[in-house]
């Protein structure tokens, strides 16, 4: 793009912005660190930048220059590629990348020692870089929507985590570090192909949402019924033919669900068997004194 275009984008910026977007956006040129400042915001004490729906292929690399920021947004757009020099943004707190064409991540990303939360779901991401173990004050990590298999052992040391969404991806076993994240409290591992949970899934002794919908789940093992704090456990469509006797110790599911974001059990969508699926017609009180001894 030529310097017109670079002048129209300061010129008539008050313009364009009565006007209708044209689809995703044309590509917007920043010759300089100021000229993308200027763009920033400053919101509830935080310096705030958003370059969401720019258009962009790649990053201006003037803005490895605004090391001020403490959130950006770089969400739908066109990039295939972080840079390295995003460890220069050293006070981000949040970085939101969803909606582009990442097929990784740099290691470099490790170097963002205050990053709090991450988003990048609906991405092309096969893989994790181990350095993201480094984010040790990351909360919440959202990697939805990507090609991910696995992830490496080395994130087993994010304890601050509590929100973690792994949906959407080709997970066969749930990666051996999630154990590891005691502070969990979500855990989103819906259409993924998981054909079972590990008995250490009575680790997340913090967990009080685990959605597991849309696998190839078979059993669900007894150590889960001792997550006594979960409130939402959704293993809707899988394989499940039984549950666990001991399933009656999750007290705080309270009901059946229907609805996806409802809390409670959701269940019902399973070749469930006599006579637990006649059981449940009663609700889930009613499964649970089936489940009671004595």
């Amino acid at each position: 793009m030529g310097a017109k275009q670079s002048k129209d984008f300061v010129d008539e910026e008050p313009r364009r912005t009565t006007s209708k977007r044209t689809g995703a956006g044309r590509e917007e040129n920043f010759s300089s660190a100021e000229r993308i400042r200027k763009h920033a915001t400053t919101h509830f004490g935080y310096s705030i930048l958003s370059l969401a729906m720019r258009g962009l292929a790649e990053m201006p690399g003037e803005l490895w220059e605004l090391r001020e920021l403490e959130k950006l947004n770089l969400s739908l757009n066109c990039l295939s590629a972080l840079p390295p020099t995003v460890s220069a943004l050293e006070n981000l707190v949040v970085l939101n990348l969803w909606g582009n064409q990442l097929a990784s991540l740099p290691p470099e990303i490790g170097l963002l020692k205050n990053l709090r939360v991450l988003f990048a779901y609906r991405n092309r991401l096969s893989e994790v870089p181990e350095e993201l173990s480094a984010c040790t004050k990351l909360e919440v990590l959202s990697l939805a929507n990507n090609q991910i298999t696995g992830l490496p052992g080395s994130l087993a040391g994010l304890r601050h985590l509590t929100k973690l969404n792994l949906s959407h991806n080709r997970i066969a076993h749930i990666p051996g570090c999630v154990y590891g994240m005691k502070g969990l409290v979500f855990l989103h591992l819906a259409c993924n192909c998981l054909e079972n949970i590990a008995d250490q899934i009575q680790d997340l002794v913090n967990l009080k949402i685990l959605i597991v919908e849309g696998n190839r789940i078979h059993t669900l093992p007894k150590t889960l019924c001792s997550l006594t704090s979960l409130e939402l456990l959704n293993v809707d469509f899988n394989d499940l033919q039984s549950v666990p006797m001991e399933m009656y110790l999750l007290s705080r599911l309270e009901k059946l669900a229907c609805h996806p974001l409802d809390k409670g059990l959701h269940i019902v969508h399973n070749p469930l068997l006599k006579p637990i699926k006649e059981v449940l017609h009663g609700g889930l009180s009613a499964l649970y004194n089936y489940l009671k001894p004595g």
